[in-house]
């Protein structure tokens, strides 16, 4: 049994990126081709999601106060791969638990913000 591996990143508008990744346990062996169909179904279109909506860290480019106009809220998908490394998910989620939670923040929606007014503590989803 083969543990996945969640790549992820945050690209802003200028297109600088920041990657990060982390690996689920896989206790029923689901084949890649499903886990990543069941979370591009659940990603908004073109593998966007907000990554605090599913415990996911979030890996922005910028620190505390510094948001300019080229900084949103999404983060996006990469790729996910089989991985032979320990999982390294602090929740202790497996990959068929991540997928039920991201399946239920798209059912819910994914809650836009503005990384700006967050810092400000004025954080509400737009």
């Amino acid at each position: 049994m083969a543990n996945v591996k969640f790549n992820y990143l945050y690209r802003d508008g200028s297109n600088f990126k920041r990657w990060s990744n982390i690996v689920f346990s896989n206790p029923n062996d689901l084949p890649l081709e499903m886990v990543e169909k069941a979370l591009e179904n659940a990603f908004s279109k073109d593998g966007l999601f907000i990554a605090h909506q599913v415990r996911v860290p979030e890996v922005f480019l910028y620190s505390d106060g510094d948001a300019n106009a080229d900084d949103h809220c999404y983060h996006e998908i990469y790729e996910v791969t089989r991985s032979s490394e320990i999982p390294t998910e602090s929740h202790g989620r497996s990959i068929d638990q991540f997928i039920s939670e991201v399946q239920r923040a798209a059912i819910r929606g994914w809650l836009v913000f503005d990384p700006f007014e967050r810092w400000l503590g004025r954080f509400s989803p737009l």
